[in-house]
């Protein structure tokens, strides 16, 4: 992780402006003509953040939450209801289709499940060298010898053997090394990792996040590192942004949130983190109830059903997001 003075004297790279997406409700047309008013799924509703260059930001929450939805806004692989999202100063919003295919070259993603992003029909060494095609428009011979250097770097040894494989021959560990290949090989500047070892075998998350850590430093890259383990977040993130319902609850340097959690969300996500002790018992009191439903979120802080130490003020009032500590924000009564 980099040194937080580091951090402070870097330049912003990429500024998400109050982006939200709300998926219509899909309905049947006797519903849609009696429905007084259109329902929507507010899977994000007003996100906020910076991440500057050769940084690593965790977005962490539950599954559900908005996370990926994010991500895939701040690519442009969805468009937002509102709000924008700036790459080194400009707008994605602002280029034309061409123009943000030529972008793709340096915003990449790492999909979550290795398995259906890659298809079955074309071989591994095909997949990876597949940006290249597009962007480039190199030479196949050149294609190749460039995807099977990148192999040899994300450990898809011997690659030269693996090159004609597909997909189901690999094991999950192997297809998450692709998947990373491909996002790698075009020498992006910019990487959404939507969850990169939820798919993979516990015996092997370490062995890619240790990889992951290893590429960032090689490729000089930035990563949105998406997770729902919060624990994930400790070994790669500079910093970390808890998201619940849609918003973002709690941001700041990793080891502040981690030492000094303000929002009672925060608190619960990290005791729920395994201890490797037989004694321990959690203090922290567990949310009751459920989820709220994206479609009809509570008044007030999304929070409050759930939270043990809620206000009367909370049921009303939304709390933003404020400065409590150097570069550490929380939007909590608390």
């Amino acid at each position: 992780m980099l040194d937080v003075q580091v951090i402070e004297n870097m330049e912003e790279l990429l500024t998400v402006n109050n982006l939200k997406k709300h998926f219509p409700l899909q309905k049947g047309f006797i519903d849609n003509l009696l429905a007084k008013e259109k329902g929507f799924v507010r899977a994000v509703d007003g996100v906020s953040f910076s991440i500057k260059k050769g940084e690593v930001l965790g977005l962490v929450g539950e599954s559900g939450c908005g996370k990926t939805t994010t991500g895939r806004l701040i690519l442009r692989l969805l468009e937002p209801t509102s709000g924008d999202v700036f790459y080194n100063g400009k707008s994605i919003f602002s280029y034309s289709k061409k123009e943000m295919e030529g972008m793709r070259e340096k915003l990449q993603i790492i999909f979550q499940d290795p398995y259906a992003s890659l298809s079955p029909r074309m071989a591994i060494g095909k997949a990876i060298g597949h940006p290249l095609a597009i962007h480039n428009h190199k030479p196949k011979a050149e294609v190749e010898q460039i995807s099977l250097e990148i192999m040899e770097k994300v450990g898809l040894t011997p690659a030269s053997f693996l090159f004609k494989k597909y997909p189901h021959q690999l094991s999950g560990g192997q297809r998450q090394r692709v998947v990373i290949a491909r996002a790698l090989v075009t020498n992006p500047e910019f990487v959404v990792a939507d969850e990169p070892i939820a798919m993979a075998d516990v015996s092997v998350r370490a062995m890619i996040l240790e990889l992951m850590v290893q590429l960032k430093e090689e490729f000089d890259l930035t990563y949105l590192f998406i997770t729902h383990d919060l624990a994930t977040s400790k070994y790669i993130c500079d910093r970390v942004a808890i998201m619940y319902l849609g918003k973002i609850v709690e941001m700041g340097p990793l080891e502040e949130v981690f030492k000094n959690p303000i929002h009672p969300y925060t608190g619960t996500l990290l005791a729920a983190v395994p201890v490797p002790d037989p004694k321990y018992r959690r203090t922290y009191p567990i949310p009751k109830g459920e989820i709220p439903s994206p479609i009809n979120p509570p008044p007030g802080c999304r929070f409050h059903p759930r939270c043990a130490s809620a206000k009367s003020m909370c049921s009303i009032h939304e709390p933003e997001l404020v400065e409590v500590h150097s570069g550490h924000w929380v939007a909590c009564f608390e």
